[in-house]
């Protein structure tokens, strides 16, 4: 296994512990990742009491259709931006029934990138069933595609285990 698998899978170990110790359950929304959190998280064994569902909502039509995207949302500011982040992880929350949920959309190259929205511009969303929302954007500036993606999957996983970190712990 390689350093950058084995950041993934100890991540992926922190949210699912987190998640259990707090009785919380997680599901996903990506775009750029492709699947790869949802991935990164079933790829441990035993997962599946914490692991609910994930959906990749790679076109705009999908993101309306599964998540409930606005389309005037979509229009005003385009896939990857903040404000369809949120609507992303909010409609996973309203649709998956989670207690927690992270969503993803950017630009994983090569191509794609113009000036106000280059390769490596990936904006995350992560949620909580009481309403909490954390925003981040990050520029993983001179990465390729699978650079991007990993990155972006350590950064929705880190998300995660901060939300479930906050949730109250079982007794």
């Amino acid at each position: 296994m390689n350093d950058a698998r084995d950041a993934i899978d100890i991540e992926a170990m922190r949210v699912l512990d987190l998640c259990r110790a707090r009785g919380l359950t997680v599901s996903t929304a990506e775009s750029c990742t492709g699947g790869l959190v949802a991935g990164a998280l079933t790829d441990i064994a035993g997962s599946s009491d914490v692991v609910d569902r994930g959906f990749v909502t790679y076109s705009n039509q999908a993101k309306i259709e599964v998540l409930g995207v606005s389309p005037a949302t979509l229009a005003a500011h385009g896939a990857v931006s903040e404000e369809t982040a949120r609507e992303m992880v909010t409609g996973l929350l309203r649709m998956a029934r989670t207690s927690l949920g992270v969503s993803i959309t950017g630009i994983a190259g090569p191509g794609g990138g113009s000036a106000e929205k280059p390769v490596g511009l990936v904006h995350f969303a992560a949620g909580n069933d009481k309403g909490a929302v954390l925003v981040r954007r990050e520029v993983f500036a001179g990465q390729d595609r699978a650079g991007v993606r990993r990155l972006s999957v350590l950064t929705a996983l880190a998300m995660l285990a901060e939300l479930a970190a906050q949730a109250p712990a079982r007794s």
